[in-house]
């Protein structure tokens, strides 16, 4: 399995106690039929699974004798879809900054005078060292100007990005892409809270010695980049926020379930998590989600490391605390600010969007029919431009 998928939540195993209940179920080389007839009744809303014990199917014995008896119960669900339609200075870059011990940063791999990379397949592997730890990220798109740092989403690395929303970025932006303390290739621990990795951002952007960007996020990326305008609004010009929403809001802290239960019907039948999660399991929905994965392997050399079990882990308890914290208050926020989704989000659910666009003044919202948290990459054509002309602006 590609993760380890095991456990509830506290908060589950203490309501099924209070009723006196046990919750279980048991996959034994379920057969084709039977596997398509338990993914239809999810996709169709009719049973909402609630996580018990998971096992490997060679663990099938012992998971047998710890589940002398089972309870499963349905609920029907129903989504509403919401359309609304897209609307049609240069930065200093200063000395490096210095890290937390006073030494001063330092970047490694970059080349002076190197072409013009805009092609997110051939971007260029880099380092930077902030506060012990070592950044590893990827640059492209022309330099100088404001450049846009993209902020990565759930268990993703550089790896992750979708090479049709960024290459038309950087056609005319300098473009930066990094894996975040712990994550991927960088050094460091997890940490266990969004407003830390908001402050390892932050540490990384300062060390680059940009004091002004554009931010691009997407889901807990979305969570971090708000995190870091709230404490440095003065770094930030513009934001773009996708597939996420503000802290505190409804069903954020269920994305754990929802995580650990796609991750497990993505193993049986071999297929990524990204396309149960990101997207809707109708068929223009599965032949987007398959579009998107084979976009994500365009890149052959210098792969990143894929992010590891306890690092994964830690970042599903800091979006889980996220959820259940006091809200910011982004009436605050004066930033030009795009918000998308797709009207079907299972894992940050679509009226957060809504909620966010609400909350920030003079915002954008775009809502694509159809399509679930990867909105974004199942409109990809559509939404790519008017990243670019917000961008632009």
């Amino acid at each position: 399995m590609p993760l380890a998928v095991a456990g509830l939540s506290n908060k589950i195993r203490k309501q099924a106690k209070k009723r006196g209940e046990m919750y279980g179920f048991l996959f034994v080389h379920a057969s084709g039929d039977q596997l398509r007839q338990i993914t239809a009744l999810v996709d169709q809303g009719v049973v909402r699974p609630v996580a018990g014990k998971m096992s490997g199917f060679g663990q099938a014995p012992q998971a047998m004798q710890s589940l002398p008896h089972g309870d499963a119960r349905g609920k029907a669900s129903h989504h509403r879809r919401l359309l609304i339609p897209p609307r049609p200075r240069r930065a200093a870059r200063t000395a490096p900054a210095q890290n937390k011990q006073g030494e001063a940063t330092m970047s490694t791999n970059a080349t002076p005078n190197e072409p013009v990379i805009t092609s997110y397949a051939n971007a260029p592997a880099r380092t930077i060292t902030a506060g012990g730890v070592t950044y590893a990220y990827r640059e492209l798109g022309p330099k100088g100007g404001i450049p846009v740092v993209f902020f990565v989403h759930l268990a993703a690395t550089l790896d992750n990005w979708d090479p049709r929303i960024i290459d038309p970025i950087a056609k005319g932006r300098h473009v930066i892409a990094f894996d975040n303390r712990g994550v991927g290739a960088s050094t460091g621990q997890v940490p266990d809270s969004v407003e830390a990795m908001a402050d390892d951002a932050y540490a990384f952007i300062s060390a680059l010695g940009f004091d002004k960007i554009d931010i691009f996020s997407f889901s807990l990326g979305g969570f971090v980049a708000q995190a870091l305008v709230v404490k440095h609004p003065e770094l930030v010009r513009k934001l773009v926020l996708t597939g996420t929403g503000p802290k505190g809001g409804k069903d954020i802290d269920k994305v754990v379930a929802t995580t650990y239960w796609d991750t497990l019907r993505a193993t049986l039948t071999r297929s990524d998590p990204k396309e149960f999660l990101f997207f809707n399991r109708d068929p223009v929905g599965k032949a987007a989600a398959r579009a998107f994965v084979n976009r994500l392997k365009e890149r052959t050399v210098d792969r990143d490391a894929k992010i590891k079990v306890k690092a994964f882990q830690t970042q599903l308890r800091a979006i889980t605390k996220w959820g259940r914290s006091t809200p910011d208050d982004l009436s605050k926020l004066t930033h030009p600010t795009l918000i998308a989704n797709g009207d079907n989000d299972r894992m940050v659910p679509s009226n957060l969007s809504e909620d966010l666009h609400r909350r920030i003044k003079d915002s954008e919202l775009i809502i694509y029919p159809g399509s679930g948290h990867g909105g974004i990459f199942q409109y990809y054509e559509e939404f790519a431009p008017v990243a670019v002309e917000f961008l632009a602006r």
